[in-house]
């Protein structure tokens, strides 16, 4: 099974629409966090975040649909929509659900990083591969210990049936940022805004202070983070770039899953 040919003209009107659509909903969460509870323009606000916020992600995996990008690409958008539809539900059982919809996303970035990802065409010289071999072993310290320190000062705080839910949930999204690295700069980029409004997200449920409109802080990382993770898996997808342009060669066929 093939992806649709590429319409590159048709992407970029639809990244337009999902650059337009995020700032509108980013915008309507900085008008709710500043009207009074209750008012006329609070409700408004609500309105508008509630009608943008589960058509992100549709909007974005379209767009890489039309690029010629992996199908499960546009699959891994699509559960981050599951995600953002049953949070905003809200209640235990929603969130849990959205939490499952989102760990189905990371895991369909695994297989793209599996895929796509640089060290089946690293090459280099053997003298090399001790440097790599270094690198990887400190990145993989350091995703480590982020994960266990979060965990580990979040868990005495967090709800009693969310505890094991969200240390596994947090350990599969930091295998997620840390495979990311290996993919594409921008992919990186991804993973580790994933990370931090994840991590925001967490730091609300265990009642941690939190910054002025934390919503807009959320959505603002999480949206960057799922643009990333798209633009860098399109590249890795593509291979070598054209040495004329930076955008990555849109002919490449790609086969589903």
């Amino acid at each position: 099974m093939r992806a649709p040919a590429p319409r590159p003209r048709a992407a970029r009107a639809l990244l337009l629409v999902f650059a337009v659509l995020g700032a509108g909903h980013l915008a309507a969460l900085v008008a709710h966090a500043g009207a009074a509870p209750g008012s006329g323009p609070a409700v408004l606000a609500d309105t508008v975040v509630h009608l943008t916020k589960p058509a992100l992600m549709p909007l974005l995996a379209a767009h890489v649909l039309l690029r010629g990008g992996p199908p499960l690409l546009a699959g891994a958008l699509l559960f981050g929509c599951g995600g953002d539809t049953f949070l905003q539900i809200g209640g235990g059982t929603a969130f849990l659900v959205g939490m499952a919809s989102f760990a189905a996303g990371h895991l369909c970035y695994l297989v793209l990083f599996a895929r796509h990802g640089r060290r089946g065409r690293a090459g280099g010289p053997a003298a090399g591969t001790g440097r790599r071999r270094a690198r990887t072993a400190c990145a993989a310290g350091l995703y480590a210990a982020a994960l266990v320190v979060t965990v580990v000062l979040l868990w005495p705080d967090l709800p009693a049936d969310l505890r094991i839910p969200v240390a596994g949930y947090s350990l599969l999204l930091t295998v997620m940022a840390f495979g990311a690295l290996w993919t594409a700069p921008w992919a990186a980029v991804g993973g580790l805004l994933f990370l931090l409004s994840d991590s925001l997200i967490a730091g609300g449920i265990a009642r941690w202070p939190q910054l002025p409109a934390p919503q807009f802080w959320i959505m603002l990382t999480y949206t960057a983070a799922q643009c990333a993770l798209a633009i860098g898996v399109l590249a890795a997808a593509a291979g070598p770039r054209d040495p004329v342009s930076p955008v990555p060669r849109p002919a490449v066929a790609y086969r589903a899953p």
